[in-house]
C-alpha cells in the first residue's frame, strides 16, 4: 500500500489544483481571527482589516477576518465529496479594543458560515488544553465584578456535506473494515471533551516570517483521521502550517494535500519527513500494546470475549474489529520537490528493503506485542 502527498504553496481560497468532489476529509486549524499573532496574515489578505483595527472597530475587523476564511470554506464546499467531513480546530479570542475587553466567538461565526454553505453540523469536541498559568482568571483578581473567565479549551467543529457517506463497492467495504478502531479507542475518541493532548510548542525559529506557530499536537489530527476516514481516502488541510495534518495522514495510510501561503513552512514540513517511519510505527506499537493491556484487564474482570482479530490473532470486543489492520510505514520516496509518497508494509510480511532505505522500525516491538497476545489464555 502507498499514499501520495503534495504541498502547495498558495492561497487556499483558490484551490485550482484540486478537482470538484475529490476530498473525503478536511482536518485543519486556520489562523484565529482577533488573535494578534495572526493580524499580519489577515491584514495582508484584506488591507481594510488594518484600518478597522486602527480605528478600534473590533466588530468590523472580526467580520472582515472571517470573510477571508469564508472564501476558503467556499472552496471546501466545491472540493469535498458528498458525505465528506470537515473538522475545524478553532479557538475563541479575547481582546481589548478601545479599552473594552471582550470575547470574539470565532467558533460561532464559523458555524454560521458552514451552515450558510449547506453543511450539516455534527456534535463538536472540546479540546481541553493543559495550562501552566499560575492563575485561573484575568482582570481584577479576587475583587468582583471585574475578573474574567480564562479560556482553557478550543473547539473541534465537525461538519458533514450532503448526508451520510455510502460504502457500496466491495473494495470500499473492505477498506472500511480494515480501517476500524478498537472498541476502547472508540469510547475515548468519541467523547465530546478531549483531555491529555498537550499543545505543540510555540516559538519555531525555522519560520522567520511568522513569530509563532499555531500547530496542534499530532495526536489530534491522527485521531480525527482514524475516526472519519478510510485507508486510501484523500485528506485536505487548507492551512498546512508545520504539516501536522499531513504527517498524521502519512502515519495513517491516507493521501493528503496541503496548502500553505507561507513558503517558509515547506522547509519545516520536509525536514520532518525522515522521522515519519519511526513516529508512525511507534503509534502503531502503542495502539497494539494498549489494546493488549486493555483486553487482559477486561478478561480478568468480565471473562472471555467472543471475537479475534484475523491479522494479529488477539481478542477483540466486537465483530467490527476482526479485520482491523495497522500498516507500518516502510519508507518515503520523493517524486519531486512538492510531492512524495509513503510506502506501507504489510504488518504480517517480511518486506524486501529497497536499496538506500531502512527497514520498518515497527517490526520488533509490534511483533513482540502480537506474539505476547497469542500466548494469552483468553479464549
Amino acid at each position: 500500500m502507498e499514499s501520495n502527498h503534495r504541498i502547495i504553496i498558495g492561497d487556499a481560497s483558490e484551490m485550482t489544483e484540486i478537482e470538484d468532489q475529490s476530498i473525503d476529509l478536511v482536518v485543519t486549524s486556520p489562523p484565529y481571527p482577533m488573535i494578534e499573532m495572526w493580524d499580519g496574515i489577515f491584514c495582508s489578505a484584506d488591507p481594510a482589516i488594518a484600518k478597522a483595527l486602527t480605528r478600534c472597530d473590533g466588530s468590523q475587523a472580526f467580520e472582515r477576518m472571517h470573510a477571508v476564511l469564508d472564501r476558503v470554506w467556499g472552496e471546501l464546499r466545491r472540493v469535498m465529496k458528498p458525505g465528506g467531513l470537515a473538522c475545524i480546530n478553532i479557538g475563541d479570542a479575547t481582546r481589548t479594543i478601545d479599552e473594552n475587553f471582550q470575547l470574539f466567538a470565532n467558533h460561532a461565526r464559523i458555524i454560521a458560515a458552514f451552515r450558510e454553505l449547506g453543511f450539516s453540523q455534527l456534535p463538536a469536541i472540546l479540546w481541553r488544553k493543559p495550562t501552566n498559568a499560575p492563575n485561573k482568571f484575568m482582570g481584577s483578581g479576587m475583587l468582583p465584578a471585574g475578573a474574567y473567565v480564562t479560556l482553557e479549551h478550543e473547539y473541534i467543529l465537525i461538519f458533514r456535506l450532503n448526508g451520510k457517506r455510502t460504502f457500496l463497492s466491495d473494495d470500499l467495504k473492505a477498506a472500511r473494515r480494515q480501517s476500524a478502531f478498537f472498541w476502547e479507542e472508540r469510547n475515548e475518541w468519541f467523547s465530546d471533551v478531549w483531555f491529555n493532548l498537550p499543545g505543540a510548542p510555540q516559538g519555531r525559529n525555522a519560520v522567520k516570517s511568522r513569530e509563532r506557530s499555531g500547530a496542534f499536537p499530532l495526536t489530534l489530527p491522527y485521531r480525527l483521521i482514524q475516526m472519519f476516514s478510510l485507508k486510501g481516502d484523500r485528506v485536505l488541510d487548507p492551512f498546512l502550517g508545520t504539516g501536522t495534518t499531513m504527517l498524521a495522514a502519512m502515519c495513517s495510510g491516507r493521501h493528503c494535500v496541503g496548502y500553505e501561503i507561507d513558503p517558509g513552512f515547506k522547509t519545516v514540513v520536509l525536514e520532518q519527513l525522515g522521522a515519519v517511519p519511526e513516529i508512525a510505527n511507534r503509534l502503531i506499537e502503542r495502539r497494539l500494546r494498549d489494546h493488549v493491556r486493555f483486553i487482559e484487564d477486561r478478561i480478568q474482570q468480565k471473562g472471555p470475549v467472543r471475537y479475534s482479530n484475523r491479522h494479529y490473532r488477539f481478542p477483540v470486543v466486537t465483530r467490527q474489529e476482526m479485520d482491523l489492520c495497522l500498516d507500518p510505514v516502510h519508507h518515503i520516496q520523493f517524486i519531486d520537490s512538492d510531492r512524495f509518497k509513503v510506502l506501507h508494509a504489510d504488518p504480517q510480511m517480511d518486506v524486501a528493503v529497497p536499496e538506500g532505505t531502512q527497514p520498518p522500525q515497527v517490526t520488533t516491538a509490534a511483533s513482540r506485542t502480537v506474539r505476547k497476545s497469542r500466548q494469552l489464555k483468553l479464549f
